[in-house]
């Protein structure tokens, strides 16, 4: 399952983790940000303890959406040793997002 992170617990879950991570930034009333979410979900049980995959609902999270400029939805970011090292904006395939996953871990 993907974690839920917030303005509050990004900074514990995400960038004071050693792992790579996946963020999806999405909302609840977006279409494409459920085929994009549908993709992580899997992904978040395939590469469990070797990978951080979650989600920041950009209704509720300003501060992380002002952080990293998010501006379209979905934006996923990957992220390793606390930097942004690539972003995707629209939805896109499983593979895609895993092939992007696979180059930072």
């Amino acid at each position: 399952m993907t974690l839920e992170l917030t303005d509050q617990n990004f900074e514990t879950l995400v960038l004071n983790n050693a792992q790579p991570a996946v963020i999806d930034f999405m909302a609840v009333w977006c279409a494409p940000c459920r085929v994009v979410s549908m993709a992580l979900e899997i992904m978040a049980e395939e590469y469990d303890g070797q990978a951080i995959i979650g989600k920041v609902d950009v209704d509720t999270n300003p501060e992380l959406i002002s952080k990293f400029g998010v501006r379209n939805m979905p934006t996923i970011l990957y992220l390793k040793d606390g930097e942004v090292v690539d972003r995707h904006v629209g939805a896109t395939s499983k593979v895609v997002l895993e092939e992007k996953l696979k180059a930072i871990l």
